[in-house]
């Protein structure tokens, strides 16, 4: 892999990194329960994402590792989403709550 190839990878994984974390703190923000759900976290993650200021937000994205992880390890999950029908997402709306905490987050 390139240097250029590489440091442009590191550059897209910082930009994911960056509309994730500000994309979870409008979630919070605006609907606590509501976004831990959707996220996947517990509620002291949801506390300190939701309380980082723009500065660290800022430190956090510049990761080189992504901070959010593909949440849909089930083959069920991913093959109803992936069917794309109203009804499919609703019944992986319903596996995904009967899931903790800790096996999707």
């Amino acid at each position: 892999m390139s240097a250029t190839t590489h440091s442009d990878m590191l550059n897209e994984i910082k930009e994911v990194n960056l509309s994730y974390l500000l994309l979870a703190q409008r979630l919070l923000r605006e609907d606590k329960p509501t976004g831990m759900f959707r996220m996947g976290i517990s509620e002291q993650s949801a506390e300190v994402l939701a309380n980082l200021s723009f500065a660290q937000t800022v430190r956090l994205a510049a990761s080189n590792q992504l901070l959010c992880r593909f949440r849909f390890d089930d083959h069920t999950i991913l093959s109803a989403l992936a069917d794309k029908g109203k009804t499919a997402l609703t019944h992986s709306a319903i596996i995904m709550a009967g899931q903790d905490v800790e096996q999707i987050g």
